[in-house]
């Protein structure tokens, strides 16, 4: 009966994490802080036409870091309200 008990908590364990790797704030997260890193660098020395296609906004650099803030969302809220696994009760046959 141990074992099978140690291999139901095994299982269990790898659902758990299954459940949060997959989660897809990570993703949405992961990804907005990658896509603003990169506009916020190709921000921060905007060419003169650049800048006058935007009429003097520098749209590049405004436009990473409201990517990078929506980024660091997403992940300060999975790591707040982390992903509970589903319990047996939830799993219909």
């Amino acid at each position: 009966m141990s074992d099978l008990q140690r291999e139901v908590s095994e299982l269990e364990s790898k659902s758990a994490t299954a459940a949060r790797l997959f989660d897809i704030r990570r993703i949405i997260g992961g990804l907005f802080v990658v896509y603003g890193v990169i506009v916020t660098i190709a921000g921060i020395n905007p060419s003169d036409a650049d800048l006058k296609k935007a009429q003097d906004v520098n749209i590049n650099l405004w436009t990473g870091l409201a990517m990078l803030a929506l980024g660091l969302f997403f992940l300060v809220w999975l790591k707040l309200r982390p992903t509970a696994p589903p319990t047996p009760e939830d799993v219909q046959e």
